[in-house]
């Protein structure tokens, strides 16, 4: 690997659509000597934690994500790793770090979601039952995580965690991922904000070696965060507005999208992006020479970073 990019690390949080396996496509595109990275759509950071920059805005509308960031980065390591231990114990859930499958009748093959099932629901119904917001709860939220279907956050209308039980528990993997991503974001001056894109002050954080981020759920795309209209027509058209603004103002962007899915195509990114540079990406995502090269039109997505410079 190159060593400029022998650090890179991998977020706890599984999103649909994480950034970690095109860092390497991504990286090199991105400008030399940023000040300020302002990643607008955090998800699970994968970009904002491997971001080579003074400062980090890492931005989100999920309150609980943003408030999971925070605590992560201002309470102390042992006390989260203990919170955690103690949850999986009070819920009674699987540890088979500690005591293996066959303690609970199960098979690593198949996972452990027959044994955690129950515990799991209890887990989450609390959750959403919480009377207050604070670190425990926070940390609550992430036990959530760790045992939730393929580590995936997920909320219905009502802002309920509804995500199901899935078949792993909080192992050795994970317990590094975690503790890796905690250590980072303390030593990173990296700071989380719940906001919309849209209301974010830009005018007053933007100079000439600002570089703004946008990884925003794809429209021709289907994920848990893509739910229930969660992102639309209207919001893409506002998106794209606010970057032609970012332009206007010399300000350089860059955003991942997909032009095609699955026999689908964005028009309106289509259109919209010929005003700017595209550099195709390898979504199997091996790595790639970064260079413009010819849709395979016959490919299942094609899947770009449009940038202005």
């Amino acid at each position: 690997m190159d060593k400029k990019y022998d650090d890179l690390i991998k977020s706890p949080l599984n999103y649909t659509g994480g950034k970690y396996k095109l860092l390497k496509q991504l990286l090199p595109i991105f400008p030399d000597d940023i000040d300020l990275f302002i990643d607008l759509f955090s998800g699970g950071s994968d970009i904002g934690v491997n971001a080579s920059s003074n400062y980090v805005i890492s931005i989100d509308c999920q309150k609980q994500l943003i408030r999971l960031f925070n605590t992560f980065k201002e309470i102390d390591k042992d006390y989260v790793f203990d919170t955690i231990n103690k949850i999986i114990n009070k819920y009674e859930l699987s540890n088979s770090d500690l005591y293996g499958y066959e303690y609970y009748n199960c098979e690593s093959s198949s996972g452990l979601s027959k044994y955690n099932k129950d515990k799991f629901l209890k887990l989450r119904h609390d959750y959403n039952n919480r009377y207050v917001d604070n670190n425990y709860f926070d940390i609550h939220f992430y036990a959530i995580i760790i045992y939730a279907f393929n580590n995936q956050i997920r909320f219905n209308k009502k802002g309920e965690c509804n995500i199901p039980v899935g078949k792993r528990d909080f192992n050795e993997n994970l317990q590094k991922k975690l503790s890796i991503f905690i250590d980072r974001i303390k030593e990173k001056d990296i700071t989380f904000c719940l906001n919309d894109f849209y209301k974010f002050d830009y005018d007053n954080y933007c100079n000439d070696n600002t570089f703004i981020y946008a990884d925003p759920p794809y429209l021709i795309t289907t994920a848990t965060y893509n739910e229930q209209d969660g992102w639309n027509e209207k919001k893409e058209r506002s998106l794209l507005q606010l970057l032609d603004y970012i332009n206007e103002k010399k300000i350089k962007f860059a955003l991942s999208n997909v032009l095609e899915h699955k026999g689908r195509s964005n028009d309106i990114l289509i259109e919209w992006s010929k005003k700017y540079n595209i550099h195709y990406l390898d979504f199997n995502y091996s790595n790639s020479n970064y260079q413009k090269k010819e849709i395979n039109k016959k490919s299942k997505t094609v899947e770009v970073l449009i940038t202005n410079y």
